[in-house]
């Protein structure tokens, strides 16, 4: 499969302008709602509508598994991330809670996990789950490529081909979440890689792991940069060479929402690695992207600062699955909601600031 990148536009200018004047004749101090009024006017200019509305929410849950596990990077096995893909599909993850709770529909794909998933297990169905398996896990990238730049293709597609579908079911908006134990080793990898920086600022403790698995990881991030050397200028190949199936899948979500003016609510660690590779192939889809929160994780604050990019929310999370996408989106609907149904100092005759 090649990869096949759609158009992206610009934002819609004129849709911007109407939004900020429309903010600021509403009832309130201008700026006084903050980051709320700055949502609401990037929202008008990826949708090109001057009032966005948001309804059907769609957070697309990525799931591969890593080689590198082998390595010892992880405080949990690999038999994980099948577990709680089914976790997923039974709806008892964190992110199925906050996903009802913003109303949110959760989809769930198999990208690459290792071992089979029974999905018809305990009553689920299979159609619930998304089948796009590359391969069954990545190989270990610290001992080569994680995976063969045709599949990291085919990785990126996927995610285009995913997006492009909820969308045209109706989905208006769409979070990125992840599954895949192992997955903040080839995240940072991507990150020290794309941003030059030592995995020293780059590696958390992921799961949980201790000083020495933290070592560990720094030192396997080190080692797959010089065995790999990926090329910071093309993200197929920093994807093919140290990234996951999960997150070029979530980079092509990225890419092919932002080809429909769809907005993208960007999770933490690992779906910003993704996002780093979305922009990197596709520059223009950075301006459709919304970072819900800043991560625990050590290096997603280098992250965010790199893309250039202000998280909605510092909550110290460092789950992943999308559970700040869903936070996140619920502060894009409150803020199109104010644009839309807030009075104007005129509707609502209340004398404006003096000059």
């Amino acid at each position: 499969m090649s990869l096949s990148v759609p158009l992206i536009h610009p934002l819609d200018q004129s849709a911007i302008q109407a939004a900020r004047e429309r903010q600021n004749q509403l009832t309130k101090p201008a700026g006084s709602l903050g980051r709320l009024e700055e949502l609401s006017i990037q929202l008008a200019g990826i949708t090109g509508k001057n009032i966005s509305t948001i309804k059907d929410k769609v957070i697309i849950v990525m799931a591969g598994d890593h080689g590198v596990v082998a390595e010892g990077v992880s405080a949990y096995p690999q038999e994980v991330t099948p577990q709680m893909v089914l976790n997923f599909l039974a709806g008892g993850a964190a992110i199925n809670v906050l996903a009802r709770q913003v109303g949110a529909r959760v989809v769930v794909v198999d990208m690459g996990v290792a071992n089979d998933i029974d999905a018809g297990r305990g009553g689920v169905t299979p159609p619930l789950l998304i089948q796009c398996r590359v391969a069954s896990g990545t190989m270990n990238l610290a001992q080569g490529p994680a995976m063969t730049r045709e599949q990291a293709e085919e990785s990126v597609q996927s995610g285009i081909d995913i997006a492009l579908a909820e969308i045209s079911k109706g989905a208006d908006i769409l979070g990125t979440g992840d599954m895949g134990i192992g997955n903040t080793t080839p995240s940072a990898a991507i990150a020290c890689a794309l941003m030059n920086a030592s995995p020293e600022k780059i590696a958390g403790r992921g799961t949980g792991v201790d000083d020495d698995g933290l070592q560990r990881k720094v030192s396997v991030i080190e080692k797959s940069l010089q065995v790999n050397m990926p090329n910071p200028k093309d993200g197929l190949d920093v994807l093919s060479k140290v990234g996951g199936f999960e997150i070029g899948g979530l980079a092509g979500v990225m890419i092919g929402a932002a080809s429909k003016r769809v907005p993208v609510m960007v999770d933490g660690f690992i779906s910003t690695a993704a996002a780093l590779i979305a922009v990197t192939i596709a520059p223009q889809c950075k301006d459709y992207l919304i970072f819900a929160h800043r991560s625990k994780e050590n290096g997603h604050a280098l992250m965010l600062e790199w893309l250039g990019v202000k998280p909605l929310l510092d909550l110290d999370l460092r789950l992943g699955e999308g559970t700040g996408a869903a936070l996140g989106m619920s502060l894009a609907e409150s803020a199109c909601k104010i644009l839309a149904e807030m009075a104007t100092f005129g509707e609502a005759g209340v004398s404006q600031i003096v000059e």
